[in-house]
């Protein structure tokens, strides 16, 4: 940690400031004209600000004094009817008593406090430091974006007792990865800083998990700014990715023209109310899709109308989930491999007669299609030996899947395929005795 400090003491460049203004803390002006020019509640927090340089007032940034000391912040304020893609951040109000499922306690959108990094590094290490902390929080019917940000070492503690101060107001944080990442980081500078005692505790709602759980297969990448993309009809336009925050970061500190911070702020900006906007997607889809005002496209692929089916079924509501496993039945152009998933998920529940009717599903849309139908004709070998004592139709099952592992492309090469082969050998030697037949070639 020295290391970085007195690289980050050696590169800072100082900022120029002038006298404190006494207008009223103005947010940030940005370029949607429905954004709010104030916002009292948020100002009410600032114990002092001053006016910076011009570069830095362009970005709307401020000056923030406090008992630790100075920094940076910058503050935006949405109104309710503010667009996001295919949201209005307004939702979030009706939207939020769905996410009562994740802890089993009631929700307000006033107790949430969405949280977002950027840091000098990727490891929650006590040599990560977070340069900027986006905030954001549901005040009255705005909502408040905030971002903090250090310009060398010695702010950090200053920033530091400003979060310390807020975070006690809240009882849920939300983040995307943060309950992994961020927090743990806020966690690692609060105590270096000496916050360690009555260090707030949140109640997380960390929505990687359920994006993870819903869209792991049928999105290319999990990360926020593609799950935004595909699902919140959120497009972004000259975007700074994420991973060159760092860099940009320790240019400012180079030559301390803030300008490169510029795009960071904006991406940090837009991460904030795409988490908003997840948060609503996730709400109305606990609550029920189709349901009061607010209208869910249903997923188009069948595996992601199980992998949802699941996550519903899951968080407690077994009827919304069915609602998502019989459309998936439904659409003809339903995988095997997908058919399997549900069927495994029947299999455990003790719903034999549909699963059976899955796995017979998956077996005719898979016959010239491998692993799928294998898995498929495997199950039925044992339902019907082992639940109905039919062991010539187990024979049966058991017959084709040894055919369709056979005539895999790998069936005699992959050292896992000839084990499965191997058993299948087995159990089809154990059905022929059960049935009294001669063991044939096999």
């Amino acid at each position: 940690m020295s290391s970085l400090r007195d690289k980050m003491n050696r590169l800072r460049g100082a900022a120029s400031t002038v006298p404190s203004s006494e207008e009223p803390v103005a947010a940030a002006a940005v370029a949607e004209p429905e954004l709010t020019i104030e916002s009292q509640q948020a100002t009410a927090q600032a114990d002092d600000l001053e006016t910076l340089s011009e570069e830095w007032s362009s970005m709307g940034v401020k000056l923030l004094h406090n008992e630790g000391g100075s920094f940076l912040i910058r503050r935006l304020v949405y109104p309710a009817n503010h667009r996001h893609g295919t949201h209005c951040i307004g939702e979030l109000s009706a939207a939020v008593s769905g996410l009562s499922a994740f802890h089993e306690s009631a929700v307000a959108a006033e107790e949430l406090l969405f949280l977002d990094l950027e840091t000098t590094g990727l490891g929650a290490g006590t040599g990560n430091v977070p340069f900027m902390v986006g905030l954001a929080y549901w005040a009255g019917s705005e909502l408040i974006v905030e971002q903090a940000v250090i310009r060398h070492p010695a702010e950090e503690r200053a920033m530091l007792y400003y979060l310390h101060k807020k975070l006690a107001n809240y009882r849920y944080l939300v983040s995307y990865n943060g309950k992994s990442f961020d927090w743990p980081v806020m966690q690692t500078r609060f105590i270096m800083n000496g916050y360690n005692r009555k260090l707030w505790e949140p109640l997380h709602l960390d929505f990687l998990h359920p994006s993870r759980s819903i869209w792991k297969n049928t999105l290319v990448s999990l990360r926020l700014s593609h799950v935004e993309e595909e699902r919140l009809g959120i497009e972004r336009i000259d975007d700074v990715p994420g991973s060159l925050a760092p860099q940009l970061y320790f240019q400012f500190l180079a030559d301390g023209n803030p300008e490169p911070l510029r795009g960071v702020y904006q991406h940090n900006e837009i991460d904030m109310l795409s988490l908003v906007c997840l948060s609503i997607r996730f709400g109305h889809l606990l609550n029920g899709i189709g349901t009061g005002e607010f209208e869910l496209p249903m997923p188009e692929e069948p595996e992601e109308l199980i992998r949802t089916g699941l996550w519903l079924e899951k968080m407690g509501h077994g009827d919304r989930a069915e609602q998502m496993f019989e459309a998936a039945i439904r659409l003809e152009q339903g995988a095997a491999a997908t058919l399997n998933m549900l069927a495994a998920r029947d299999k455990k529940a003790g719903n034999w007669q549909r699963a059976v009717l899955l796995w017979q599903k998956a077996l005719a849309q898979s016959v010239h299609h491998g692993s799928a139908g294998m898995n498929a004709s495997v199950e039925l070998a044992m339902y019907y030996e082992h639940k109905l004592k039919d062991y010539d139709s187990a024979l049966s099952y058991v017959s084709e899947a040894l055919e369709l592992s056979l005539g895999h492309p790998l069936g005699r090469k992959d050292a896992k395929r000839r084990a499965e082969i191997e058993a299948l050998r087995k159990r089809k030697e154990r059905l022929l005795r059960k049935t009294g037949r001669n063991l044939a070639e096999i």
